[in-house]
């Protein structure tokens, strides 16, 4: 993922046609070093400095620099921009616990403005853009899930939902994944009742995943394993009837041929699918 998505390159493009004029900005040189030292300055000083470090990439600097615009100037109409502008540069600076902190605090202060939906949306990127493979806990995973679903009931139609709804798809397939690495986990081991657990779980509520046609081929590995060859029929029925022609299917029935022929699934004749 490109890191600076298209919405948020817009934000950035619009406070620049709305940034105070350039009369008041930093000298050259090293001077940058000490920019975020606390000396009072005026507001079209403050924010003008953090602008230039943003265009320049020193996203930290800039971040710090909208902070101040905040802290010394809090009533005055650039502080309000200034919260947004500097959860955006902690974003792009890859510090996504500020980035989340600076984002809320806006939500707070500011809960019905029309910038609301873009920093929630803000708060989801970071969520997101933090997700770890599969192998690893997946508490971050499902804050994302939950902020992006956040977004899609509040502001359903901005653009800001419309990314969010893709999004949520994959942080869904992401999670099923998990699922089903914990569930292959325990077939390894013959641990196959806390396999039936994960791999129902995908079917029950991440039956819209890509997982869910490995998920059914697994549940009647284990059932069979169990000595339930009725569930694993059921099973392998219910992936035939939605998965016909997939190679899970052709395994599973496979699996019922050889370990339960009086049982063997009709497949596509059983309803109940996942769909």
């Amino acid at each position: 993922m490109h890191k600076l998505s298209r919405p948020l390159v817009c934000l950035v493009g619009a406070a620049a046609m709305a940034s105070l004029s350039a009369c008041g900005t930093l000298g050259g040189g090293n001077r940058g070093r000490t920019d975020t030292r606390y000396v009072a300055r005026d507001v079209n000083t403050l924010y003008n400095a953090a602008w230039q470090r943003l265009q320049r990439g020193q996203y930290a600097v800039a971040a710090a620099l909208f902070d101040e615009v905040e802290r010394q100037h809090p009533y005055s109409v650039w502080a309000r921009r200034a919260q947004l502008m500097s959860a955006f540069s902690y974003y792009a600076a890859n510090d996504h616990t500020k980035s989340i902190d600076s984002a809320r605090r806006f939500l707070s202060i500011h809960p019905g403005n029309r910038d609301a939906p873009y920093a929630l949306y803000l708060i989801s990127l970071n969520y997101y853009e933090q997700i770890s493979d599969v192998t690893r806990d997946q508490a971050i995973t499902r804050q994302a899930l939950d902020a992006l679903g956040e977004l899609v009931r509040r502001y359903p139609t901005t653009p800001y939902a419309e990314d969010a709804r893709l999004k949520i798809d994959l942080v869904r397939d992401h999670l099923a994944g998990k699922e089903m690495e914990i569930g292959r986990f325990y077939q390894r081991r013959a641990q196959w009742l806390a396999s039936v657990v994960r791999f129902r779980t995908v079917i029950d509520e991440y039956q819209t995943t890509t997982h869910a046609p490995e998920a059914l081929m697994r549940l009647t590995e284990s059932y069979l394993a169990l000595g339930l060859p009725e569930e694993a029929r059921r099973s392998a029925a219910v992936l035939g009837a939605n998965y016909p022609g997939s190679r899970w299917y052709d395994r599973a029935y496979a699996l019922i041929q050889r370990h339960a022929p009086e049982t063997a699934a009709a497949a596509p004749a059983e309803t109940g699918g996942t769909r």
